[in-house]
């Protein structure tokens, strides 16, 4: 029985290539995409729907599902806010 196995996408080569060998080597490989930071700064437009297109083109390419998870208000409150009440803190 094969096993079940998420490889998480960013749409790069190193992720890519994981999800392709695995899936060469008779696993049942489900691309996860995972959605941490969606908001602009001044300066820099957040490139995270151009990010999810190239897992989502990667994903279709090595005909294996896909999925998205949104951990952008987990990401929020257990990083980016300690990081900045620690950088206050000193």
């Amino acid at each position: 029985m094969s096993k079940n196995i998420y490889v998480g996408l960013s749409g790069g080569v190193d992720s890519s290539v994981t999800a392709a060998l695995l899936k060469q080597q008779g696993y049942n490989v489900t691309g996860v995409y995972m959605k941490n930071w969606s908001q602009d700064l001044p300066g820099f437009e957040c490139p995270w729907k151009q990010d999810f297109q190239d897992a989502k083109r990667v994903a279709v390419q090595l005909g294996i599902p896909f999925k998205m998870f949104d951990f952008e208000k987990q990401y929020r409150q257990k990083v980016v806010d300690y990081m900045v009440a620690e950088y206050r803190a000193g």
